[in-house]
């Protein structure tokens, strides 16, 4: 028998059994058709979760409720899983956070969300005393992650997989950029997790919310209008079955919006290029000798000026860039954030110096005459970098360009402790 998952195909606490049998080689089906407040309120779906909550796991040995439960029996299941540590001070330190996510973090995000959502009643002092309580715990995470790129050891662990799937609702639904600002290591953390390809596989993209949604008056649910019927003097009344809040708001957090269709983008409107970037692209990973002959070479005789621009960008916070890992991951994690500008841009990112604190420099090449918007509004990082037009009538800024390209070393006098590229 296959393992069989019951849950929507948004729901964030189905992602954690989902994204966990990724990095473990399970392979999960999930069930198809499945319709929160309807599959699991049938007799075969409260045979396996008497409560009917989801999501739930059918195993060849039985059914398994509980998100966190769920994750570790996938993870378990793979032998000597590295995302359970490599060590008994690993294993605990990973529970630890796996309580963090869950006590911490999902339970102040649900308290905030769900009276706003509508799903219980709405009370200013308790939504002041989730988001005091939320702020704690997002401080004490920003502090642990300005040191560490994940929550424990040098990879992903299922303390990572439970945290992000935890903060995706957050993301989604109510931590606005204004709010998460406060907290930048824990912004880079989790981009950077969510653009990983078995997050993304899974998640698929993720989009921060613009606003707090306003209040709701509480929602009841809907219950099916019967006939009228006579009633006899001496028939008892029936009482009248209420759901429980909890049930609704489990509902509101399972069910996410379908999906709109995405407007087009405006550097496709823009008038064609000569410039093929697929084409330089092609050049540039080609190119294995001579390459300032021919692929620098050949980029200026592609280079359209006035379909495309080039821009230098130098990170703003370069005396935080103190453990070499740490500024490596940052700059990787960037770039698969770019990754919503691929079919637009080229760029080359460069981590110099041999000993901290490191230099982040890039180049990049952009479509069109100016950064473009829709990078700006969905890539966070790009505010962490200073951006300057380059001047291709000067000569020194123009021979900066080749020696970024082909990283050149040492760079401007330094090191090159890294190159990475963006194609």
């Amino acid at each position: 028998m296959a393992l069989v998952l019951h849950a929507g195909n948004t729901n964030k606490n189905a992602y954690k059994a989902l994204i966990a049998a990724e990095y473990s080689g399970v392979n999960i089906e999930l069930v198809k058709n499945f319709e929160m407040g309807v599959s699991n309120k049938t007799p075969e779906f409260q045979k396996m979760n008497p409560i009917g909550k989801v999501p739930v796991l059918e195993t060849p040995d039985g059914p398994v409720f509980e998100s966190n439960a769920i994750a570790r029996y996938v993870t378990r299941l793979k032998a000597d899983n590295p995302l359970f540590g490599s060590s008994l001070i690993e294993c605990a330190h990973i529970e630890q956070w796996i309580d963090f996510a869950s006590l911490e973090i999902d339970a102040n995000i649900l308290r905030w969300f769900i009276p706003r959502a509508g799903f219980a009643v709405y009370l200013p002092p308790a939504e002041e005393a989730a988001i005091a309580g939320l702020k704690r715990a997002l401080d004490a995470l920003n502090t642990h992650l300005a040191s560490n790129t994940y929550l424990v050891g040098h990879s992903v662990t299922l303390a990572d997989i439970i945290m992000i799937c935890n903060l995706v609702l957050g993301f989604n639904r109510i931590l606005t950029k204004s709010f998460t600002s406060e907290f930048p290591h824990v912004e880079r953390y989790f981009w950077t997790m969510v653009n990983q390809p078995n997050f993304r596989k899974i998640v698929g993209e993720v989009k921060q919310t613009e606003s707090v949604p306003p209040v709701q008056s509480a929602k009841k649910p809907s219950q099916p209008k019967e006939p009228a019927k006579p009633k006899s003097k001496d028939e008892p009344k029936k009482e009248v079955k209420k759901e429980s809040a909890p049930s609704r708001a489990e509902e509101a957090v399972e069910e996410e919006e379908a999906p709109k269709p995405k407007a087009k983008n405006p550097l496709d409107l823009l008038p064609p290029s000569k410039m093929i970037l697929d084409e330089w692209k092609r050049l540039y990973s080609n190119t294995k000798t001579n390459f300032r002959e021919v692929a620098i070479k050949g980029f200026w005789d592609m280079y359209d000026p006035e379909g495309y621009s080039l821009w230098f960008c130098d990170y703003k916070y370069n005396d935080e860039n103190t453990v070499s890992y740490v500024t490596l991951n940052k700059v990787g994690g960037f770039l698969q954030r770019m990754d919503l500008a691929r079919k637009y841009a080229f760029g080359k990112m460069l981590v110099i110096g041999s000993e901290a604190p490191f230099k982040v420099k890039g180049l990049w090449l952009f479509r069109g005459q100016e950064v473009p918007q829709f990078v700006i509004n969905e890539c966070y990082d790009m505010e962490l970098y200073e951006w300057n037009k380059v001047d291709i009538n000067d000569e020194a800024q123009k021979e900066r360009v080749n020696q970024m390209i082909e990283d050149s070393e040492p760079f401007e006098g330094e090191a090159l402790l890294d190159a990475k590229c963006f194609k």
